[in-house]
C-alpha cells in the first residue's frame, strides 16, 4: 500500500476545503479531537475497572473463607401449620385457596 507524501496531503486538504468550506473544518477537527479525548478516557477507565475485578477475584482466591451456616430446613408438617396462624386475614378471603374457615 503507497503511503501519502506531502502533495497527496495538499490535495487531500484542498478538497476538503472545497467541500466543506473553511469555516467548518476548525469546527470538525475540534469535534474529532474531543471525540479522541473521549474514547481515551473511556478506554483507561475500561483497563483500570478490568484491573480492580482481576484483583478482586485474586484477594477472594487467596484467602477463602468460612461458608455460613445454612438455615435450619422446615419439614413438610411444620410448614403448613406456621402458614394458617401466620395469616389468619388471608385464609379467610373468598379465593385464597385454603379450606379454613
Amino acid at each position: 500500500m503507497p503511503s501519502l507524501g506531502g502533495w497527496e496531503f495538499v490535495i487531500l486538504i484542498g478538497i476538503l476545503v472545497l467541500l466543506f468550506g473553511a469555516k467548518r473544518l476548525p469546527d470538525m477537527a475540534r469535534s474529532i479531537g474531543q471525540s479522541a479525548r473521549v474514547f481515551k478516557g473511556e478506554m483507561k477507565g475500561m483497563k483500570s475497572d478490568e484491573a480492580a475485578k482481576s484483583d478482586d477475584k485474586q484477594a477472594d482466591s487467596a484467602a477463602p473463607s468460612t461458608p455460613q451456616a445454612l438455615p435450619e430446613a422446615k419439614t413438610r408438617s411444620e410448614a403448613p401449620a406456621q402458614e394458617k396462624a401466620a395469616d389468619p386475614a388471608r385464609a379467610s378471603q373468598p379465593g385464597s385457596g385454603s379450606s379454613v374457615q
